[in-house]
């Protein structure tokens, strides 16, 4: 087996309001764009939008490494987004989290390393 790509599939029911959020808030770069499917990058990560959504919250596995975790939460609010739990400590010295949902409901986290 030869794996081309890696990449972290989130559902969507909006996806103009997905793509704007994932570019604008996060600052990741779309690659592919469709009504039904997109791509959007950070270096080699890539993160697709499937829509087929249904409204409500869904855990993920995906999390944001953040320079400053509380102007991050501010700018996800702010952008419609959704911080389920405020920053905390993450249990390991300098590592402070944040438990944050997309505008469509995909829960992620922020992680920031204080040290």
């Amino acid at each position: 087996m030869e794996v081309t790509k890696v990449l972290y599939m989130l559902m969507v029911s909006d996806m103009a309001r997905s793509l704007e959020f994932y570019r604008d808030v996060i600052g990741l770069d779309v690659q592919v764009q469709s009504p039904g499917w997109s791509e959007l990058t950070f270096g080699n990560a890539t993160v697709a939008l499937h829509i087929g959504r249904k409204e409500g919250l869904r855990s993920t596995g995906l999390s944001f490494e953040v320079s400053n975790i509380e102007v991050a939460c501010d700018e996800l609010a702010a952008a419609g987004g959704t911080v389920t739990l405020a920053p905390y400590d993450g249990g390991v010295p300098g590592l402070r989290l944040a438990d944050v949902a997309d505008t469509e409901g995909n829960q992620f986290q922020f992680s920031c390393h204080t040290s």
